[in-house]
């Protein structure tokens, strides 16, 4: 046998051995009873799974048969001519796209080697991992949320074996199906298990011809995983090309727990700030947020919202999925429509802010806590006119400052975008019901706090340079400032809490329960058991009387369990230690999130 066919026998030995099961089998006994493992490493982790007696002979012979070949491959690599050993370099002139393998697949993973992993990583690492399915995975979710890294830290955990079978392709717009096709067919002939493709919707034709990902290669063997930016893309593809044939993981909703978790940053304010991220933690991680300030915000919306939505758009149906949108589209302008409409939930979110908060009892409370600072005593509060001050700020708040548009933005347009905006994941609606007529409306949160955090701060920053607020003093404005601020923050955390409430019960409804006078700042109501608890959301660190007034009403605790059964708990979610106050109980509210977190 000359060394072609030599070669040519060892890579077909190659392909057989890799798709026969490692390890071995194991018994144990249990209460007289034997039961069977297969056993392997991967690495140095040793893994193991039950085995049915239905499976046990056909997998003990496929495992004998994978040893046989073995041999049989050793002894034909005694054959071959022997060469002097160098470091392996991977000939990347076949192929078309972006492919490392080898030695550059290595390095590219070395720097995500100490980064913590997020939960979701399970889900990748049971598809890599586990048996081979006719199904592709597919990561997708917004920039800056972990998608890359996640495809390191896989990478990472593959031993020399894996690895060996294992490339990454980075996929660009000058791409097309075709020649990632021949990429992954040349990968296939060269014993290729595992690939990788990142930004896979940058190519034009990708949601029309999807299906050759899990028709063709993972139905052969291969275990192909998508990633990329343009969520709305894959939601179109698995609704059509990869229906039923795709595994989804999306990335970009990151709730609080995995906030401090990931990136050991522990503070509910900090979460507001700039959360919604896995920006790197540690030095300079503000700065590195997207959300440090306006522009950063703003830059995020346009690249990591605005230009998902009409890309997707542009490639869905040859352009034909624009609807009302069309019009936008024609005139170039659909790109300021979605940035509009984004700036608009926070503007309207600030209104109901300012509206609701700025003029309530907190305020009185801030004036006295105030008055009462022992090291530097203000009396501001008490001098300003809330009134005059919400009505001016509520004025400016309605002055848009909007460029000269072609197309009008209508509210068919909003709507539209709006529903964009809920398929990215980035809003969700939290329900608010009236009493005693059980009425609802709703209200959008915002997944990213700290996209909103950032436009919401800009916003009421400009607004406290109007002239209209030039008879206060440098330090009168900035306590000013510094009071909105601190209302928009706590509506921020009652948003956050009600979200991931919300995400973690979805077997409960969650919602704010309002009254005539007052509102419990979130009601759980379980319908199974006819019973619910009540809360209040407090920004605050301290403990007042005022904080229960509403839980301790027994008009409208009589009301609520009348509609919504026997109310189980009384809880106030603040900054501060957890205690009981005349059987209220009060929780931290990190600690509470990460209560919840952890049934997400």
């Amino acid at each position: 046998m000359d060394t072609k066919d030599l070669k040519e026998r060892l890579t077909s030995l190659e392909a057989q051995i890799n798709a026969l099961p490692r390890g071995s089998i194991s018994t144990k006994k249990v209460n007289g009873h034997t039961y069977y493992y297969q056993r392997w490493y991967e690495g140095k982790t040793k893994k193991e799974q039950f085995v049915s007696e239905e499976e046990l002979d056909q997998l003990r012979s496929q495992i004998e048969l994978r040893k046989e070949l073995q041999e049989q491959r050793k002894e034909l690599k005694k054959q071959l001519p022997r060469t002097p050993k160098r470091v392996r370099k991977e000939d990347t002139t076949e192929y078309v796209t972006i492919v490392r393998r080898g030695q550059e697949l290595r390095a590219f993973m070395r720097p995500a080697l100490n980064y913590r992993r997020r939960e979701c990583y399970a889900r990748l690492r049971d598809y890599v991992f586990g048996p081979q399915q006719d199904k592709v995975f597919v990561i997708y979710g917004l920039r800056r949320t972990g998608k890359t890294t996640m495809i390191r830290q896989i990478l990472a955990d593959m031993d020399e074996e894996m690895l060996n079978q294992t490339a990454f392709i980075q996929v660009t717009a000058k791409n097309t199906l075709a020649d990632v096709n021949k990429d992954l067919r040349t990968l296939e002939k060269n014993g290729c298990r595992y690939v990788f493709l990142d930004e896979v919707t940058l190519m034009e034709d990708f949601i029309e011809g999807a299906a050759v990902f899990s028709d063709v290669f993972a139905a052969s063997g291969m275990k192909i995983i998508l990633s990329g930016t343009d969520s709305l893309g894959f939601l179109f593809t698995e609704d059509e090309q990869l229906y039923d044939r795709c595994i989804m993981l999306h990335t970009t909703f990151i709730h609080y727990r995995e906030f401090e978790q990931v990136l050991g940053i522990k503070g509910i304010d900090e979460y507001i700030r700039y959360g919604g991220t896995m920006s790197i933690s540690g030095v300079n991680y503000n700065e590195d947020s997207p959300f440090a300030d306006d522009k950063s915000a703003s830059e995020y919306v346009d690249t990591a919202i605005a230009h998902n939505i009409q890309h997707s758009l542009r490639c869905y149906q040859q352009a034909g999925h624009f609807r009302k949108l069309q019009e936008l589209y024609d005139t170039n302008e659909l790109t300021s429509a979605i940035n509009r409409v984004v700036e608009d939930q926070t503007h309207r979110f600030t209104v109901e802010v300012l509206t609701r908060d700025f003029k309530s009892i907190d305020l009185a409370l801030s004036a006295r806590n105030l008055r009462r600072d022992r090291e530097r005593p203000n009396d501001i509060l008490d001098r300003v006119d809330t009134r005059s001050v919400t009505q001016r700020l509520m004025e400016l708040l309605e002055i848009r400052n909007r460029a000269e548009q072609t197309v009008a933005l209508e509210p068919a347009h909003a709507a539209e975008i709006r529903e964009y905006l809920a398929l990215l994941d980035l809003t969700q609606n939290v329900d608010i019901v009236t009493m005693p007529s059980g009425e609802k409306m709703s209200r959008t949160v915002i997944a990213q706090p700290g996209l909103r955090y950032a436009q919401a701060k800009a916003l009421i920053e400009s607004l406290l340079l109007d002239p209209a607020f030039s008879d206060l003093s440098i330090t009168e404005r900035n306590i000013v400032q510094e009071r909105i601020l601190n209302e928009i923050m706590g509506r921020m955390m009652e948003d956050a809490v009600l979200l991931e409430t919300k995400l973690a019960n979805p077997k409960k409804q969650v919602f704010v329960l309002q009254f005539a006078i007052g509102e419990f700042d979130m009601v759980v109501f379980d319908p199974a058991t006819s019973s619910c608890e009540i809360y209040e959301i407090k920004h605050s660190t301290i403990v007042v009387p005022e904080q229960t007034r509403h839980l301790v009403d027994e008009e409208k605790c009589l009301m609520t369990e009348h509609r919504f059964g026997t109310i189980t708990g009384k809880y106030v979610i603040y900054r501060g230690l957890e205690t009981d106050v005349n059987g209220v109980q009060y929780l931290n509210v990190e600690d509470f999130l990460c209560t919840v977190g952890s049934n997400q």
